[in-house]
């Protein structure tokens, strides 16, 4: 799936002149948690969310610093703080550095956009610098548990121990060479040892996804460890 396939569209944004308050109560109205701010062309300039509107001096909540704190951070981060917390235009509290996508980009690789840099959304912009959309964690979330199962599928037992072997041989932690596959009826039989668990676990995954198969039953052991 792309982002074009999850994206939420149109985007509620706001302009760069709003106010604190202004882009505040469009989050609590429209129940979001974050506004992608615009220019006046429509291009995206940056983005506001729910986190950098938590310390704001209006709730009280503005970051308080002691003399330690003053000398490990330093007047520049501490005068950002205080813009961050008392500015009132929403260009002076934004996220201006937005990592963004286009709408043709593998939802893998909006995945890893999340994990890399820890931001829960990722706008979605064309070739022309327009914003047309926004995916956020919860839209994969919905992608996951809106997804048709796989329809069923009638292969021969020696078709689906072919292919499960070739999964099994892309994965450098599955050690092959230590595994035996039967098949009798759809139903995958699974031998030989493990170095853990967690690989248990990721080739009983492994098989239980191959089309055609009707169940797999697991005679893996743990690996003896042997101390010298």
């Amino acid at each position: 799936m792309k982002a074009r396939d999850v994206m939420v569209s149109p985007v509620i944004t706001a302009g760069e002149d709003a106010t604190v308050q202004d882009v505040a109560k469009t989050m609590i109205a429209r129940r979001i948690s974050a506004v992608p701010i615009v220019d006046k062309a429509g291009k995206l300039v940056g983005i506001v969310t729910e986190a950098d509107l938590i310390g704001r001096i209006e709730a009280g909540t503005e970051r308080p610093y002691s003399w330690w704190l003053h000398m490990l951070s330093g007047d520049r981060a501490m005068a950002a703080d205080y813009v961050k917390s008392h500015a009132t235009k929403i260009s002076d509290v934004m996220t201006r550095e937005v990592k963004t996508a286009n709408p043709d980009t593998p939802l893998i690789d909006i995945a890893e956009l999340f994990e890399t840099h820890d931001i829960k959304r990722v706008p979605i912009v064309n070739q022309a610098g327009d914003l047309i959309g926004i995916v956020s964690r919860a839209n994969i979330i919905q992608a996951v548990a809106s997804a048709r199962p796989h329809f069923e599928i009638t292969l021969s037992d020696a078709t689906i121990r072919q292919k499960l072997m070739e999964e099994l041989k892309k994965q450098p932690w599955a050690h092959t060479h230590k595994l035996n596959v039967t098949v009798t009826h759809g139903i995958i039989a699974l031998w030989g040892t493990v170095e853990s668990e967690q690989v248990r676990k990721a080739i009983n995954a492994v098989a239980v996804n191959v089309p055609g198969v009707d169940a797999v039953n697991d005679h893996l052991i743990h690996e003896p460890v042997f101390i010298y």
